[in-house]
């Protein structure tokens, strides 16, 4: 029978209690959410929706198109020229998700005969690119710069590190400053996956790759999502003006994908001008996810401490941390569950996102759920 093999899969992830499913929303939800990324709350400002809304009305539904035949419009230019600016980089190059935008970076910039060096917690998209490239991929122990230095010691030939700057299981941060060195030594790029740095780290949420003073560097690439920070949805790669040329010749997500829509760009864009202007929200959400640690942990969960935004809550087994996930929704609040194999290192999660528009009473309900229903 075709497809019978189905079967048998959808039976080991059930007793695996690895099964997952869609949960539509709705559009007023009554629940606490501490599962979205909208890391500074804007997804539903008023100056984002009207931005989504705008550009709808000026270019329409859809772009039309990919980017190269109809499906660049004045405003993917100017969210372009802004978040290069925003940024620290020469230049950025839009595209259709954060994922599509990590594909493109690493297979464009890793052809046949060069070496991709990958961190061991990398997203996943990180590690389809990789897939993907042309090149040979050595996976290195999770935030070593030694293992990536004496990986790149073995290649003489063209080579590149990529990283996320944030990784989305612990919340953890990558050694960008000792990875850049290590680069360095070798004649290596970096490209780094910044995609739960913008908007949370460095000056006024300009991201990871600026904090560490590697923005602009013609060594350096970075991957950002325009669906965390900034609301809408989109992804983007900046770095030098010839690696983004570089990229609208070569990349297929890019040259084969229809453009980003008018809105989701609008909405970005908006959100983008108002972060510049109130850089204050990157703070407050690095400080609602301290401050969201410290009451986890004071009841006695095993909560890692957070680099950015991202807050993760360990959990007995993958069967206890759905269970846990759903008796947190029964009692009002929506949490991200994590289990394998979305987890490489084996241990499921309730994942927290540290918000900046919550509350102290929200925190308290927040942890008090999350404690009460503890496996």
């Amino acid at each position: 029978m075709a497809f019978g093999w189905i079967d048998a899969q959808a039976e080991q992830r059930r007793r695996a209690g690895l099964v997952r499913t869609l949960r539509p929303r709705p559009a007023d939800s009554p629940l606490l959410d501490l599962a979205s990324n909208d890391y500074l709350g804007l997804a539903h400002h008023p100056e984002v929706v009207e931005g989504a809304a705008a550009a709808a009305r000026t270019w329409g539904g859809g772009s039309t198109g990919s980017r190269l035949v109809t499906g660049t419009t004045e405003l993917h230019t100017e969210l372009e020229r802004e978040l290069a600016a925003f940024c620290g980089f020469e230049a950025a190059l839009v595209f259709s998700s954060g994922y599509a935008a990590n594909l493109a970076a690493v297979t464009a910039l890793a052809p046949h005969g060069s070496l991709i060096v990958s961190d061991a917690g990398n997203h996943a998209s990180l590690i389809d690119g990789c897939r993907l490239a042309r090149g040979t991929t050595q996976v290195v122990g999770h935030a070593d710069p030694e293992a990536v230095g004496k990986a790149l010691c073995t290649h003489a030939g063209p080579a590149v590190v990529v990283s996320d700057s944030v990784f989305s299981v612990d919340g953890d941060a990558a050694p960008l400053d000792a990875l850049a060195a290590a680069c360095r030594e070798h004649g290596a790029g970096l490209v780094v996956d910044d995609a739960h740095g913008l908007g949370v780290l460095g000056d006024g949420g300009r991201g990871a790759p600026h904090a560490a003073g590697l923005a602009g560097a013609d060594d350096v690439v970075a991957t950002v999502t325009l669906s965390k920070s900034l609301g809408s949805q989109g992804g983007a790669v900046l770095g030098p003006a010839r690696v983004i040329d570089h990229l609208v010749n070569a990349a297929r997500t890019f040259i084969f994908d229809t453009g980003l829509a008018p809105a989701a760009a609008g909405a970005a864009l908006a959100a983008l001008r108002l972060l510049r202007r109130e850089p204050q929200r990157a703070a407050r959400a690095r400080a609602v996810a301290g401050d969201l640690h410290t009451r986890l942990t004071a009841a006695g969960l095993d909560a890692v401490r957070p680099d950015a935004a991202v807050v993760s809550v360990r959990a007995p087994s993958p069967e206890g941390a759905v269970q846990w996930a759903a008796d947190c929704r029964t009692a009002g609040l929506a949490v991200g569950c994590f289990r394998p194999p979305s987890v490489p290192d084996g241990i499921s999660r309730l994942r927290l996102t540290a918000r900046a528009d919550l509350t102290e009473v929200q925190l308290d309900g927040a942890v008090r759920v999350i404690g009460g229903t503890r496996p």
